[in-house]
């Protein structure tokens, strides 16, 4: 089925429901971390379905994956800011980290079925 919108992209929602944990988790964090770590998590955070968001009105496939290869770097950023905040103390054996995961699997195989489909 073709979707109408990057909103109906699977990826997208469980991106945009990661950004709503984010935002959630960070909300606890010290005051002294806003524009430390708790600035850098989010805008690592939102990156993700943005750059699906964006990518999704490319017409190119090359264009299409340069977003969405943004989008799976935005990913492995949040993956370390996780780390980071578990060690600190922050946060504790959250479940955020599996969903992650799972956009990031989304995301590759999002990724190889647009390359399937090109010419290069």
């Amino acid at each position: 089925m073709m979707s109408s919108s990057f909103k109906d992209l699977l990826v997208w929602q469980k991106a945009h429901e990661f950004v709503l944990d984010v935002y959630r988790f960070t909300k606890d964090f010290p005051k002294d971390e806003l524009f430390g770590l708790t600035s850098q998590f989010r805008r690592a955070a939102v990156s993700i379905p943005a750059n699906i968001a964006e990518g999704y009105t490319r017409k190119g496939e090359k264009d299409k994956l340069r977003f969405y290869n943004i989008a799976q770097g935005s990913v492995e950023e949040c993956r370390y800011y996780i780390i980071l905040s578990n060690d600190l103390g922050y946060i504790k054996n959250s479940e955020i980290d599996k969903l992650l995961e799972e956009i990031s699997k989304m995301l590759v195989s999002y990724m190889s079925k647009i390359n399937q489909n090109s010419d290069y």
